[in-house]
């Protein structure tokens, strides 16, 4: 069972300490595409924010925070979000994940590409995070004597 930690140092800590996580996830994110890291890695380290509320402050606090409903549709939603933006590419004539030809106004060439890639990126992170979470939450379930998931 997963409850909330003992020390007030820890859960201190935490609660100060998750927001500069998930700060940093979004950097790792909107930085990726000229740095290393990218939707992947921020997507870890947003659902290892999440995780680490839940072991320090308890399941409890991490079920007000996080509905797995709400999670599954964000999961989904990145996975759409990415395939969405691969497919338009194709769709308007060009190469699987050629984001030069997205359509905008003022956006061209270079600017399209980098434009599409940092969509690509935030439909991963999404995804990622929130397939990461959910399995943590039905696995924390599943340990507590909830059943399989």
């Amino acid at each position: 069972m997963i409850r909330e930690h003992d020390s007030v140092i820890v859960r201190t800590v935490v609660r100060a300490l998750v927001p500069f996580i998930q700060l940093f996830a979004l950097y790792v994110v909107f930085h990726g595409h000229y740095s290393p890291g990218g939707g992947f890695q921020g997507g870890v380290i947003l659902a290892a924010s999440y995780i680490l509320i839940a072991l320090a402050l308890g399941r409890a606090e991490l079920d007000r925070l996080v509905q797995e409903g709400a999670v599954l549709v964000l999961g989904a939603l990145g996975v759409l979000i990415f395939a969405l933006t691969g497919a338009l590419g194709p769709v308007l004539g060009a190469p699987l994940l050629d984001y030069e030809v997205l359509s905008l106004p003022g956006v061209h060439g270079p600017e399209a590409r980098a434009l599409g890639i940092l969509i690509i990126e935030i439909g991963v992170a999404i995804g990622v995070a929130g397939a990461l979470t959910l399995i943590f939450c039905r696995l924390a379930k599943a340990g507590e004597g909830g059943g399989a998931p």
